[in-house]
């Protein structure tokens, strides 16, 4: 018997606002909120946008503005960073800015805090003016942040809004760094096994057999990224899913761009080395008719042992997005 079950476990939603191909810029953000507040009536926890600069597919690189247009145009459900990546800023704005956000819509923010750039080092370099700032000192970057969220004391320099305020910080990871920080602080993590599957049960295991109590965790909470793409049928979903698999293919060629509309087969287009590197990436994504979900989905709590899923869905037709997402909230709700 698996020790969880899906029924057991919380489901949230990661997005990156994508931009699509002949769409604009605009229609991802209206996208954005209109996949929101279906999944605030679907019954997901919560509802994180990732920071990314440079970017073509990509409209959330303005995370904490795109964070205010999600909340504002919901009323229930926790919104997120999925991540800030904190090295690309002062932590005092970081802390002026969700204090801005908790202060608008009290006990919904969370803040998801990374150490990538987000994007590539010429960009890094344009967003941090320092050469030297490579996110080597994000423990000392995110206990400033901490500090400047505790109550004020005899600070010089203090976050207002922000200071005093209660918002949930996660760390978050694709490799065993924020598993082990995350641990000794004992903070929530996150980690994003849908684009680093091979490194998420070495993680999970290092936060968990590290964890130390804290005032903030009593125990171990982990959070798993994984991308799902569902449909009725199982021949529906796999073209679906080859926008995802185009994206994922186009970073691997060092060539972004908009989410690509979905093809009969991604053997059209790549060869058989970029689709062993593809295999990589897409090793724990799943894909399928509402019951294949559903099992794999169990495979991977079984696997993982998470305390939640953040399903990612690079669906290219808004409506078939829309779609995917209610046949997973089904699952979680209903067990099938």
């Amino acid at each position: 018997m698996p020790s969880k079950q899906l029924k057991d476990i919380a489901f949230s939603i990661l997005d990156l606002s994508p931009v699509l191909e002949n769409g604009t810029i605009s229609d991802s953000l209206q996208n954005t909120l209109n996949l929101a507040q279906h999944a605030e009536g679907w019954g997901y926890k919560r509802y994180w946008l990732a920071e990314h600069h440079n970017m073509p597919g990509i409209a959330s690189s303005a995370t904490s503005v795109v964070i205010g247009h999600v909340a504002g145009g919901t009323s229930t459900i926790r919104v997120g960073s999925g991540g800030i990546m904190l090295p690309n800023h002062a932590p005092l704005l970081i802390a002026e800015q969700f204090g801005t956000l908790e202060s608008l819509y009290p006990g919904r923010i969370d803040l998801g805090l990374g150490r990538a750039p987000g994007t590539d080092q010429l960009t890094a370099y344009a967003l941090r003016r320092e050469r030297h700032s490579t996110g080597d000192d994000f423990p000392e970057q995110l206990e400033e942040l901490r500090a400047y969220l505790k109550p004020s004391g005899d600070r010089h320099v203090r976050a207002i809004p922000g200071e005093g305020l209660n918002i949930p910080i996660w760390l978050l990871g694709s490799s065993d760094y924020s598993a082990r920080l995350a641990a000794q602080l004992g903070l929530p993590f996150a980690f994003a096994s849908h684009f680093s599957p091979e490194n998420t049960i070495p993680a999970l295991s290092i936060y968990h057999r590290n964890f130390k109590p804290s005032e903030v965790l009593s125990e171990p909470y982990a959070m798993v990224g994984v991308n799902v793409v569902a449909a009725d049928t199982d021949e529906e979903a796999a073209r679906l899913a080859t926008s995802m698999q185009q994206q994922f293919l186009a970073l691997i060629r060092n060539n972004p761009g908009p989410l690509q509309p979905p093809i009969d087969s991604i053997d059209e287009v790549a060869t058989d080395y970029e689709k062993a590197l593809l295999d990589q990436r897409v090793k724990s994504s799943i894909t399928g008719s509402p019951a294949a979900v559903q099992e794999k989905l169990q495979q991977f709590l079984d696997d993982t042992q998470a305390n939640e899923f953040m399903i990612n869905a690079q669906i290219y037709d808004h409506q078939a997005r829309l779609h995917s997402y209610e046949i997973v909230s089904n699952i979680m709700r209903n067990g099938r």
